[in-house]
């Protein structure tokens, strides 16, 4: 009967933020703090949880044991006595049973439960005069540590050493724990927390691994050894999926799979409309190893954005100066002659290092990150312009800063840019004396003041992950309020229109790299609105290069003045998505 109930279909539905289909088994990873989600359960669930807690003792009893057998081997028999508590409490049955007792009653989840009586006892214990017993609530808190990572199954210390296909289940995953995926162990991956934007889904893409987030509680539900399907285009997780329903998505992932060897066809060709009009299509990338995606796919227009903080993650120490320009140069000779746009480094946000010690702060978003830090770091920010500027002997290589305000931020950078070339002249190292300063508009008051901040710079490149989420105050990692993230709110529209013209007043060029431009409803309009080239996902490029050949610049343009003129987001979308479904309706097979 037991196996009957967990081999029961259960149908979870969250935020698809890479597409793809994917079925496998499923891998739990924790975070230390061994967080766990509250779970109201059914009737018939408290049986498999009361068995998944006794499974959970029976695995800490044999943990302990061993660690107490290579304590009592390495410093002797005494020192591993100190375990003899943590035995105790496994063994308590009062233990036990009032944790069973508290799930029957509140109808939670045991993790819920179980730290609920841990800390009750814990509690009990401080408050004791007895100095041994007061010691013993620390040993109860460490138990039920043990107890919780057990009942979550496996951890493993970096998501790159696993073998075998599974999806990974977490509460969250980090910009680092994704890097560190392979897509040929990792085919798919979901999480409690996170949003479309979020740089953990913006890794997925670029891995191409299949996605959702925004699930809630999936940490808890799925347990180790279901078979999952993961369905990154609808939002849909099924655990242990009925035959029924691989059948059916069997029979989805043939027609996705013609779709995509269709798009590969179109991998040599421009991305130009009907009517003659050619509009750049360039990629978005982390690392070196990303280009091989780039030429497959058919990015023709080059790299539109090299995120180069992604060279700083998992790692102990900063990169130098010989190591970051092997990795800029390998990408710019690589891709010759078309451009190579790097961005400096921006840290900050979801993306942290141990090693640079940044303050903790209540909205780290807004903070201290990308050219703010830079500035207030010269030695960092220099040794990263050196870096790119020796890479610039391959004159298609250009400079962007990131998050710039307004333009004494970029003064203040093109004169840092300065000494370190004069560094460069002094020792003889050849670079490019001309290459090409860009920025990134993504914060309100750079569209507001372009006019002001374009004489400074050759380009601009509209971000529009933070430009949603500067104007519209949205948080955009934040699930809670991810239904207020709307990229076609009509003050973003006017804002992206804004910049490109006063861009195009001053000679500019403008492109788009947020994850509008790889989105194949709003990439048709962004080229309505007058952008001159568009940086995806490479995965995303082929679908965006489709939908632009198959209409023509005016039904673009006409799309842009039907969106300045809506009132409402959704109105927006709703034009976005009639004009793809008019000139490209098999693309909509593939995200929707």
């Amino acid at each position: 009967m037991e196996g009957e109930q967990q081999k029961k279909e259960v149908v979870l539905q969250g935020l698809g933020v890479s597409p793809g289909v994917a079925v496998s088994p499923a891998y739990l990873v924790i975070t230390e703090d061994e967080r766990y989600v509250e779970r109201d359960i059914e009737d018939d669930e408290i049986a498999r949880e009361i068995a998944r807690f006794e499974d959970a003792l029976i695995s800490t009893r044999h943990q302990i044991h061993e660690i107490q057998t290579r304590i009592s081997d390495a410093i002797g028999q005494e020192n591993a006595s100190i375990f003899d508590a943590h035995l105790l409490v496994v063994d308590d049955r009062s233990f036990v049973e009032e944790v069973i007792k508290e799930l029957e009653l509140k109808r939670k989840n045991v993790e819920t439960v179980l730290h609920l009586v841990a800390n009750r006892y814990a509690d009990a214990l401080a408050r004791v005069e007895d100095d041994y017993l007061r010691e013993r609530a620390a040993d109860v808190k460490d138990v039920a540590r043990r107890i919780l990572r057990n009942l979550a199954g496996r951890k493993v210390s970096s998501l790159a050493d696993l073998t075998g296909n599974h999806i990974v289940i977490a509460n969250d995953l980090s910009p680092s724990d994704t890097a560190m995926m392979r897509n040929e162990t990792v085919v798919g991956f979901a999480t409690d927390l996170g949003s479309r934007t979020s740089h953990t889904a913006i890794m997925a893409r670029a891995l191409e691994i299949p996605a959702i987030v925004g699930l809630h509680d999936v940490s808890v539900r799925v347990l180790p050894g279901d078979t999952l399907l993961l369905d990154g285009n609808k939002g849909l997780l099924v655990i242990n999926p009925s035959e029924e329903r691989l059948i059916y998505y069997g029979a989805v992932a043939e027609t996705q799979k013609t779709i995509k060897n269709e798009l590969q066809r179109l991998r040599d060709l421009e991305s130009e409309t009907t009517d003659g009009y050619k509009m750049t299509l360039a990629a978005n990338i982390e690392e070196p190893e990303d280009v091989d995606a780039v030429i497959q796919h058919g990015a023709l227009g080059g790299v539109g954005l090299f995120r180069s903080e992604f060279l700083y993650l998992s790692r102990d120490a900063l990169p130098d100066e010989a190591e970051q320009e092997k990795a800029y140069s390998t990408v710019a000779s690589r891709l010759y002659p078309a451009p190579v746009v790097i961005r400096t480094i921006d840290l900050g946000g979801d993306k942290f290092l141990s090693q640079l010690k940044m303050p903790q702060e209540m909205n780290p978003f807004m903070g201290w990150r990308a050219i703010r830090y830079c500035l207030a770091n010269p030695a960092i920010f220099m040794t990263q312009l050196r870096a790119i500027l020796r890479a610039s002997r391959y004159t298609n290589v250009k400079i962007m800063y990131p998050m710039v305000s307004d333009a004494g931020e970029v003064i203040q950078a093109n004169e840092i840019l300065e000494q370190a070339k004069d560094q460069l002249r002094n020792e003889g190292v050849p670079f490019n004396e001309h290459i090409d300063i860009g920025v990134m508009v993504e914060i309100p008051s750079a569209s507001l003041t372009a006019e002001l901040i374009a004489p400074h710079v050759s380009f601009f490149s509209i971000g529009t992950n933070d430009l949603v989420q500067y104007t519209l105050a949205v948080d955009r990692v934040n699930e809670q309020i991810a239904y207020l993230y709307r990229p076609t709110h009509p003050a973003i529209i006017k804002l992206i229109r804004r910049t490109i013209e006063v861009g195009h007043q001053h000679g500019l060029s403008v492109s788009v790299c947020g994850e509008m431009a790889g989105n194949i409803l709003m990439a048709p309009l962004l080229m309505g609105l007058g952008a001159d080239s568009l940086s995806v996902s490479p995965s995303m490029a082929p679908m965006v290069k489709q939908a632009i050949r198959n209409m023509s610049f005016s039904q673009a343009e006409e799309l842009g003045n039907v969106a300045l003129n809506s009132e409402s987001p959704e109105d927006v979308l709703y034009a976005c998505r009639e004009l793809v479904k008019s000139v490209a309706p098999n693309l909509l097979q593939l995200v929707e």
